[in-house]
């Protein structure tokens, strides 16, 4: 970008969160006549969060189902409901079941959230969309590459009806404020994407009968699990492909078994290098269950800047002659005053935003009614399952993992 044309546009910087201001009311739209009767199936962790999330979308969505294998799961659900006093229901009962294909065959239920193991995902999906409903797939969404191409062919099948998978960063105001900022070109040519996403946890669940291992620590084996990989760092390689309309060629990943000794298969620690050769870019993403001290790091580092993100915080550190080139900006445009933070960056947002899930099951709504494709759709959360995949199968398998041709769906 020439030197006029970035001072000019700087006013996206300058304004703070003026740009999206209004991105919370924007994402609520006017409820229709008929409330959305929703089915959750797979109840635990996410399940319920996703319900608790629903208790400030009640003029859009009514519980009419949930579903798990696990009965103390489904207790754990049953308090949830009876805390919120018949508001998420609207004030009916909700059916409990414990197969989903039972819950498919409700005729009142008219979407699903499915939040189960990752190996379910597909099977799971590909059943709610034969049997006509909404779905909402939580990420990554398929385990392998053969059901994430599959579900893509059945979901265009599927005329008349919503698939969006649960990457919530393509809709919170931050993420869209910096996906506009790299098309705006304020981080010049971006070089290098570091990401990482670690905890000093061992990531067990408690489990009360030892027959229910494997169906509660899921995510240790890799029978149902794509790992690190799959259950944090498909975001940050979702926002990588959204952002840059991108995928990445080259794969090589490695990671190992290096502190948790205890019978898990999935890797505690992981490394993967993604080379995107249209973008000109490289991606490191790695995560650690042994080291809690970087959390949620998302760094994008362009020749003219650095945009650092957290969840729901991001600063914008400009390179020192794209620092003197927004300095001059009020004298140019007549713009806000940039605000500096301490360590010599612009805060992007000036105020609180709402957990991504609430901005995601809104447009969730939106596309159903209006019949919308969600920004998260069937078309990329099957590349970011694939770029998952990839990781995957480089990390364990020793190699190194190419694009093919027939991955970029359309």
């Amino acid at each position: 970008m020439e030197r006029r044309g970035f001072i000019l546009q700087s006013g996206i910087i300058a304004g703070g969160l003026l740009l999206h201001q209004s991105m919370a009311q924007a994402f609520r739209i006017a409820a229709k006549e008929k409330k959305i009767r929703l089915g959750i199936i797979g109840c635990g962790d996410r399940g319920n969060g996703i319900l608790t999330v629903l208790r400030e979308l009640t003029d859009y969505y009514e519980l009419a189902a949930v579903c798990d294998v696990l009965d103390f799961r489904l207790e754990n659900t049953k308090k949830l409901l009876a805390e919120s006093k018949g508001r998420l229901t609207g004030g009916k009962e909700v059916t409990v079941y414990k197969d989903y294909h039972k819950l498919l065959d409700d005729k009142s239920v008219d979407a699903v959230v499915i939040s189960t193991p990752l190996n379910l995902h597909y099977r799971i999906g590909s059943d709610a969309l034969a049997a006509g409903k909404h779905v909402y797939l939580e990420k990554a969404m398929t385990f392998t590459i053969p059901e994430a191409m599959d579900l893509v062919k059945q979901a265009k099948a599927a005329t008349g009806q919503v698939l969006q998978v649960g990457h919530q960063y393509r809709y919170t105001p931050l993420y869209y404020k910096v996906k506009e900022m790299i098309e705006k070109g304020y981080l010049g040519k971006t070089m290098q994407v570091d990401c990482r996403w670690d905890r000093n946890w061992n990531w067990r669940r408690d489990v009360p009968d030892p027959s229910l291992e494997r169906k509660i620590n899921w995510r240790m084996y890799k029978e149902y699990s794509g790992g690190l990989a799959a259950e944090l760092l498909s975001h940050q390689m979702d926002f990588i492909d959204w952002a840059f309309n991108t995928h990445p060629d080259t794969v090589y990943a490695t990671g190992g078994i290096d502190y948790y000794k205890d019978g898990r298969e999935t890797f505690d620690n992981f490394q993967a290098t993604l080379r995107y050769e249209k973008a000109g870019m490289i991606g490191n993403f790695g995560a650690t269950c042994g080291n809690a001290r970087d959390g949620y790091l998302f760094k994008l580092k362009g020749t003219k800047g650095t945009i650092s993100l957290l969840t729901h915080e991001g600063v914008f550190y400009p390179e020192s002659e794209t620092r003197k080139e927004l300095e001059t900006v009020d004298g140019v445009t007549g713009a806000t005053r940039i605000t500096w933070n301490k360590d010599g960056g612009i805060p992007l947002l000036t105020g609180p935003a709402k957990d991504g899930t609430w901005y995601a099951l809104n447009d969730f709504y939106k596309c159903i009614q209006q019949k919308l494709v969600p920004a998260s759709n069937v078309i990329t959360g099957a590349t970011t399952a694939i770029c998952v995949a990839l990781a995957n199968n480089s990390a364990y398998g020793g190699i190194i993992e190419r694009w093919k041709p027939e991955y970029t769906l359309s």
